[in-house]
C-alpha cells in the first residue's frame, strides 16, 4: 500500500557529511626529544641489546613529552609565506593570523596592559518588557528597537561568530520576556565602563574595546606578536594550542606517523648515529639499533678462550636461548642451602638473601659482554641470543669476452649489458675483532636492569622474529 520506504542505510548518512576542512599549508615535522634519545642511547650501550628502530619510534610517539613539533612556513614563487605564522611572546602560543593573536592577547592577558573601571551613569529611558538574547553565547543584546541594538548585534557576530553567515546567525537570536533578564540588561547599561592604560608615561582612558584594540595595535603589537618562518614547540604544548586549525594539523601528522613512523624513525637514526650506535637489518626488512654491527667470529682463524668458544657453540646449538639459559647451562648455580626453621614471629624473620653470582657465572657474563660489544653475538630486545652468521661469499665476476674476437669497427658494449658485481652485504665492515679474553679475564659489570623500552609490534614494515638469521659483515 505505502510507497517505497526511504533508505536509511549508513552509507547514505556518510554521503551527506560535509567534506573536511583543508589543513593549513605548513610543513610540520616531529622530532624525538634530544634528552630522551640520549637516555635511550646510554641504556642501549649499557644493556648491549638490539632494539627494532620502528618500535622505538612508536614508543616516542605514545607520549607528547617524548617529542617536539616543528612548524615551518612554505614559500611561494615570490619568496613570501603561503600561510604566515605568528607567535605571542607572552605565552609562546602560535597563530595563523595577526588578528587571532591580537584577540588572544586581549582575551587572556588583558590585565597586563589595561584595567577596566565602571562608573554609574544614567539608565536607559523608557519601559522595556523584552530583550533580544544570543542563544549561542547567552549575551543580552537589548530590545530590537533600541538605538544600539544593531551595533551590538554586528559586533558580537564579528567577534565571536564570523565564520557563520550573518543571516544564519541572526536567526539564532531569540526574544526573551523574562523580567530578570530585562532587569540585568538595564543594570548593565546603568554603568559606564572605561579602560585605563597601564604602564604608560601619562594616564590614558579609553571608552570602549574598539579603542582598546586600536591602542594595543599601535603601542604593544610590535613587541608582543612576532611573525616567524619557523617555530618549535614541545609535543604537550602543541596539543594545547588554541588555534583549531593548527590543532587539526598536528593531529593529522601525528596520526600519519602512528600508522608508519618513517619520518621520526629517520631522524631517530641520525640522532642514534651521533651517539655512536650502529644499525643492521634482520632478513633485510626490520632495522635494529645496537652497540655494534653483527661481525662473524671465525674461531678457526681467530684464537679465542675456551669460555668464548663454549658460549658460541652453545648459542649455535640452542636457538632462541636467553642469557639466563646460557649462564645456567655453562655455570650452573649451586644448590640452595636448606631453609631455616620458621620463627614464631614472622615480623622478625629475615628476608631471603638474593643469590650471588659464582666466579664461574661472572666469567661467563664477562665473556658474553665482550662478544656482544664486538658484534659476534646479538642479544635482542626480547632476550634471545644469536651469533653473527658467516657472510655469503661474493660471486666472482664473469670474464669479459676477448676483444680480439670483435671486428675492428664493432660498437662498444652497452652499459646495460655490462656485468655488474653483486652488491655487498648491507652491514658495513666492522673493526677487526680484538683478541678474545681468557677464561680468567676480569668480570664485566653486572648486567643492567631490563630496559624501559617495551616495543609494541611495529605497524610497518612487518616485524620478523628477532631470532631470525642476521646478516653480518666479513
Amino acid at each position: 500500500m505505502g510507497g517505497q520506504r526511504p533508505d536509511f542505510r549508513r552509507g547514505d548518512v556518510r554521503d551527506r557529511r560535509p567534506p573536511p576542512l583543508p589543513l593549513p599549508e605548513l610543513d610540520l615535522s616531529l622530532r624525538p626529544e634530544d634528552k630522551g634519545v640520549e637516555s635511550l642511547s646510554r641504556q642501549i650501550k649499557m644493556t648491549g641489546r638490539a632494539y627494532p628502530l620502528f618500535d622505538i619510534a612508536q614508543m616516542i610517539l605514545q607520549k607528547p613529552e617524548r617529542h617536539t613539533v616543528i612548524f615551518n612556513t612554505k614559500k611561494n614563487a615570490e619568496g613570501k609565506p603561503v600561510q604566515p605564522l605568528f607567535v605571542c611572546a607572552l605565552d609562546d602560543t602560535l597563530w595563523l593570523s595577526e588578528d587571532e593573536a591580537v584577540a588572544h592577547v586581549l582575551r587572556k592577558h588583558f590585565t597586563t596592559f589595561y584595567q577596566a573601571e565602571r562608573t554609574a551613569t544614567e539608565p536607559p529611558k523608557g519601559k522595556y518588557t523584552f530583550v533580544a538574547q544570543c542563544s549561542l553565547s547567552g549575551i543580552i543584546l537589548g530590545p530590537p528597537n533600541h538605538h544600539d541594538y544593531q551595533t551590538q548585534l554586528h559586533k558580537l557576530h564579528t567577534e565571536r561568530f564570523s565564520r557563520m553567515p550573518f543571516e544564519e546567525y541572526k536567526s539564532r537570536v531569540r526574544i526573551v520576556r523574562d523580567e530578570e533578564v530585562v532587569k540585568k540588561w538595564v543594570d548593565d547599561l546603568s554603568w559606564k565602563t572605561e579602560y585605563v592604560c597601564l604602564n604608560m608615561p601619562e594616564p590614558l582612558r579609553l571608552e570602549n574595546m574598539e579603542a582598546v584594540e586600536k591602542h594595543f595595535r599601535e603601542t604593544h603589537k610590535e613587541n608582543i606578536i612576532k611573525s616567524v618562518d619557523s617555530h618549535v614547540l614541545t609535543g604537550a604544548a602543541a596539543r594545547l594550542l588554541r588555534s583549531a586549525d593548527l590543532v587539526r594539523l598536528v593531529r593529522s601528522v601525528w596520526e600519519d606517523q602512528r600508522r608508519f613512523p618513517l619520518q621520526i624513525a629517520t631522524v631517530l637514526s641520525q640522532q642514534f648515529s651521533g651517539h655512536g650506535l650502529q644499525f643492521f637489518k634482520v632478513n633485510k626488512t626490520v632495522t635494529h639499533v645496537c652497540i655494534a654491527r653483527p661481525h662473524y667470529l671465525d674461531m678457526a682463524a681467530t684464537p679465542v678462550s675456551e669460555g668464548v668458544r663454549r658460549i658460541v657453540e652453545y648459542i649455535d646449538a640452542h636457538p632462541k636461548s636467553t642469557r639466563r639459559h646460557l649462564v645456567e647451562a655453562l655455570a650452573p648455580s649451586p644448590a640452595p642451602p636448606p631453609a631455616p626453621a620458621v620463627p614464631n614471629n614472622p615480623a622478625t624473620a629475615a628476608a631471603p638473601e638474593t643469590p650471588q653470582a659464582t666466579p664461574e657465572q661472572t666469567a661467563v657474563i664477562g665473556d658474553l659482554h665482550w662478544l656482544i660489544h664486538q658484534g659476534h653475538v646479538i642479544e635482542f630486545a626480547n632476550g634471545m641470543l644469536e651469533t653473527a652468521k658467516k657472510p655469503l661469499p661474493k660471486p666472482e665476476p664473469r670474464p669479459a669476452p676477448a676483444l680480439a674476437a670483435l671486428p675492428p669497427a664493432a660498437e662498444p658494449v652497452a652499459a646495460s649489458e655490462a656485468v655488474v658485481p653483486e652488491p655487498a652485504i648491507e652491514a658495513a665492515p666492522a673493526p677487526v675483532a680484538e683478541e678474545a679474553p681468557a677464561a680468567t679475564s676480569e668480570a664485566a659489570p653486572t648486567e643492567a636492569p631490563a630496559a624501559d623500552i617495551t616495543p609494541a609490534p611495529p605497524i610497518a614494515p612487518p616485524a620478523e622474529p628477532p631470532a631470525a638469521p642476521v646478516e653480518s659483515s666479513s
